[in-house]
């Protein structure tokens, strides 16, 4: 990117299988967040509320990332090390609970070979130094982030804020782009979809979308650096537009449910990243 201080040497590819093995074991992890984190932003407020109003705390036991140990939802067996192996365990259970024999859904799995993918192809790209340690920092986030807004129509601060300093302090180096861009980046991202809500907001009265998106491409905006927006929200209006129309054809769902945008930016985040630049530069070329 433009005035780059760090550049990044292509991993190869032991090391990139490497990272694939390892982002099958933060895709289990991941599949842990994107279950308790929403849970855990629930019982908080619920807690909260009833301190407010003087009532008896209802969430009182301990729930959080790591405690207590993961359990089938259906019988409440819990799951083993053996069986909580990535992808192997959901093949060897003929992805089926062990105790009860209830179907396991088949998200699991994909979500460890995805990040097992992305985290490789991310290797690959950047090297396994500086910007492919990072790099990988950002998917995870990414991954996460994508998948409970999707589930819940929620961007928890405690993921979007942690990434936009991340990217901040990252560029501090030059990693991805100059500091200076990062940090305009960051307004420009926050600023640019704050505008279209309240645009939108004041023609038809409706809310589009919500707060987390603006600070989802904030935290983009730091990472990538302001000249990269432009393919950012490009990429994840084409997204957000195959994919829609392909869910609305293949569940039938009404064209007035809300669909969470965070996915869609998610989805141009990991395009941006690493080729958002190059990207730009051949459009830019292509104008001249």
């Amino acid at each position: 990117m433009t005035d780059n201080i760090y550049i990044a040497a292509p991993g190869n590819l032991a090391v990139s299988l490497i990272a694939g093995i390892l982002g099958l074991l933060f895709g289990s992890f991941l599949n842990v967040v994107i279950y308790r984190l929403p849970k855990m932003m629930q019982q908080d407020f619920d807690n909260y509320v009833a301190e407010q109003n003087g009532q008896d705390l209802p969430h009182i036991s301990k729930f959080n990332l790591m405690v207590p140990r993961s359990a089938c939802p259906h019988c409440g067996h819990a799951i083993s090390a053996l069986e909580n192996i990535p992808v192997i365990s959901y093949l060897v259970l003929h992805g089926r609970c062990i105790s009860c024999k209830h179907l396991i859904s088949k998200r699991y799995p994909i979500v460890e070979l995805v990040t097992a993918f992305i985290s490789a192809a991310l290797i690959w790209h950047f090297g396994s130094g500086l910007a492919g340690a990072a790099s990988l920092v950002f998917a995870y986030f990414i991954i996460a982030m994508a998948l409970i807004d999707f589930d819940t129509q929620l961007l928890p601060d405690d993921l979007t804020l942690p990434l936009m300093w991340c990217g901040l302090i990252i560029n501090t180096q030059g990693v991805f782009c100059s500091l200076e861009q990062a940090v305009w980046g960051a307004i420009a991202g926050y600023l640019s979809l704050w505008l279209v809500y309240w645009i939108f907001k004041f023609i038809t009265g409706k809310e589009g979308m919500g707060y987390g998106d603006f600070k989802l491409l904030a935290a983009l905006g730091a990472w990538c650096g302001w000249t990269v927006l432009p393919a950012i929200i490009l990429f994840s209006s084409l997204a957000g537009a195959i994919i829609g129309l392909l869910l609305i054809w293949i569940t039938k769902r009404g064209r007035n449910v809300p669909m969470p945008f965070g996915p869609y930016l998610a989805i141009a985040g990991l395009i941006a990243l690493p080729f958002g630049d190059t990207i730009t530069r051949a459009y830019l070329t292509g104008l001249q």
